[in-house]
């Protein structure tokens, strides 16, 4: 009987077994270490108003020196996670860019 309650305890602690750290890369489930290509909001401003492209999307990349770029349409849900190598550009219903940031 005693045997049985060792073996239950045992198998109810594995599972935090893999939550421990194993000193390499911070704790389990954090991001990342912020990946080369940071985005720089600097110079973004120029491009407001102008029509959303494939094209311009590009160059909004050259500029910022962002790796990613998500495009937000006009009632579009977005999550609110930051990441510092992501450009983020909204338009409007008549493909006009209203905002570009980083994250």
């Amino acid at each position: 009987m005693r045997a049985i309650a060792l073996i239950g305890m045992a198998l109810a602690m594995l599972p935090l077994a893999a939550c421990a750290t194993t000193g390499e890369g911070g704790a389990p489930g954090a991001p990342p270490p912020a990946a080369s290509g940071e985005c720089k909001n600097d110079g973004l401003e120029a491009f407001t108003g102008k029509t959303a492209t494939a094209e311009l999307g590009a160059e909004m990349l050259k500029v910022s020196g962002a790796k990613t770029l998500r495009w937000g349409g006009p009632g579009t849900a977005m999550t609110m996670d930051f990441r510092p190598d992501r450009l983020t550009v909204s338009y409007d219903e008549k493909m006009a860019i209203t905002s570009a940031r980083c994250g």
